[in-house]
């Protein structure tokens, strides 16, 4: 029982201390700005310069990409294409389908040539206002960065600004070499 009161004493003592020099505004203050600093965490700048060995680099079992057949899923220029390849829509790498418009908004991946042996920026843009597609889908998420970096989402309807709403197919035109 001694030691019950004296753990008591000592809880209630310190306890008392801490709230005679803060107050509820600066703990909530306080906790604010944790709160805000780990959301803008996720902000801050990624080195990627990495990113041009990795595709290279990557381990068996893991992406590998082709330069022989453009219209399947490991090709290299869709490594970050989540959608419709519009080549087997009606329309190439670099062209919508006839009928469709293209969004003004794009998407951009580095992408490994195993062919060059040449990284490249890919800026993908997808092909509106015709019905879904539906031939040579690909999920693909080399590169691709959560939704707060929505330059870096494929995950993302990137229709907005064009005619029509409708997503039908993606292009994935070369921009440059990555640096």
């Amino acid at each position: 029982m001694l030691f019950k009161t004296r753990f008591d004493a000592l809880v209630e003592g310190v306890t008392r201390h801490v709230a005679q020099r803060t107050s509820r505004r600066g703990f909530l203050g306080r906790i604010g700005v944790i709160v805000g600093g780990a959301t803008v965490l996720p902000l801050l700048p990624v080195d990627r310069r990495g990113m041009k060995q990795a595709h290279a680099t990557m381990p068996d079992g893991g992406w590998q990409p082709q330069a022989t057949d453009a219209q399947a899923c490991d090709y290299w220029r869709h490594c970050s294409l989540d959608g419709n390849v519009c080549d087997c829509c009606g329309g190439t790498m670099t062209q919508c389908p006839p009928g469709t418009s293209l969004s003004p908004s794009s998407w951009v991946a580095s992408c490994f040539n195993p062919e060059d042996k040449v990284t490249y920026l890919i800026a993908y843009r997808d092909c509106c206002g015709k019905s879904f597609c539906g031939r040579c889908g690909c999920f693909n998420t080399q590169g691709e960065l959560p939704i707060y970096r929505p330059e870096f989402s494929n995950d993302i309807i990137w229709c907005f600004g064009a005619e029509g709403m409708t997503y039908h197919c993606t292009i994935s035109p070369i921009v440059g070499k990555a640096a």
